[in-house]
């Protein structure tokens, strides 16, 4: 498989599952005149959503994750799973989805939803490409109640100022959030200089 002047010379799959599939390849690059071994994780993208409420507040949510064996304070965020049970959707309607779903809230009547790009979440071992959502503003969903399925502890707006201390304490640490923050200060939606 030739993307430009790489080239698969091998693969060979590892472990696979509805998250993760775990290869080695072969890689011919285009600078090396030998071709690379390397071990990929392929996964799904995903998308990240900042959530701003009409004051200019950011909900956060507050989420258990096993592997790292704590609770952290995060944006929302989830897998694209096309194919499965939803059927297709586009990646906006995932990152709407992900909202409600995990923070209860909903994009307001007249709201925009702001694509901010994407990003590689870890391009030394993982193809996994994220999608950045600014969604203004939001209010609550009435009647929310959310999935027992979900691992989130609590979901709440923080001003910018919180979140500019939250990130310089590492109280926030998680690549996601962090990246989605870094993107909207400079479109201009934020600011995180001290102040």
């Amino acid at each position: 498989m030739k993307q430009g002047n790489w080239e698969t010379v091998s693969s060979q799959r590892h472990f696979v599952n509805s998250h993760v599939e775990v290869v080695t390849d072969h890689v011919q690059t285009p600078t090396r005149s030998q071709p690379r071994l390397w071990t990929i994780v392929h996964r799904k993208p995903a998308v990240v959503i900042a959530p701003m409420t009409q004051d200019g507040k950011i909900v956060l949510i507050n989420q258990e994750r096993i592997p790292i064996r704590q609770a952290i304070w995060e944006m929302p965020s989830g897998q694209i799973d096309n194919g499965d049970k939803r059927g297709s959707e586009t990646t906006e309607q995932v990152a709407l989805r992900e909202l409600r779903e995990e923070a209860g809230y909903e994009l307001a009547k007249e709201g925009q939803l702001i694509s901010l790009g994407h990003y590689f979440s870890s391009p030394g071992f993982t193809d996994e490409r994220g999608y950045f959502f600014l969604v203004r503003p939001v209010v609550p969903c009435p009647n929310y109640v959310r999935e027992e399925s979900e691992s989130i502890l609590d979901c709440r707006p923080f001003t910018i100022s919180e979140i500019r201390r939250m990130i310089a304490e590492s109280e926030i640490r998680d690549a996601n959030t962090l990246g989605i923050c870094a993107r909207l200060a400079a479109r201009g939606f934020i600011s995180l200089g001290s102040r």
